[in-house]
């Protein structure tokens, strides 16, 4: 699996700085990523940034006598709209997997 790899020239602190640079990256890239979902036709829209922060909420004033649907759609929304940061997450690790190099080779 490591043919042609010295493992005694693989520098652990190097790697854990990489590593922590690359997330430290990623977390300020996803800052910037704005996640939408709407339900019930848009009568609730919820926006999230890439670290699944809540940016923006509407609700539709129609919504706000009837609780048992606001719920609904609030739950419908938000897990819309999280699952959809969560893949942007699992997309963004892969692609640093695949940039990491602890071996220093080029």
């Amino acid at each position: 699996m490591f043919d042609g790899v010295d493992l005694s020239k693989l520098n652990l602190n190097d790697v854990m700085k990489q590593v922590q640079d690359m997330a430290e990256q990623a977390k300020e890239q996803n800052e910037g990523k704005i996640f939408t979902s709407k339900a019930g036709g848009g009568m609730v829209e919820i926006s999230i940034n890439g670290n699944s922060e809540v940016v923006d909420l509407q609700i539709d004033d129609s919504l706000l006598e009837d609780k048992d649907s606001l719920q609904i759609l609030l739950i419908s929304a938000m897990n819309d709209v999280i699952k959809q940061s969560d893949e942007n997450k699992k997309m963004m690790a892969m692609n640093m997997m695949g940039g990491m190099n602890p071996f220093g080779q080029k």
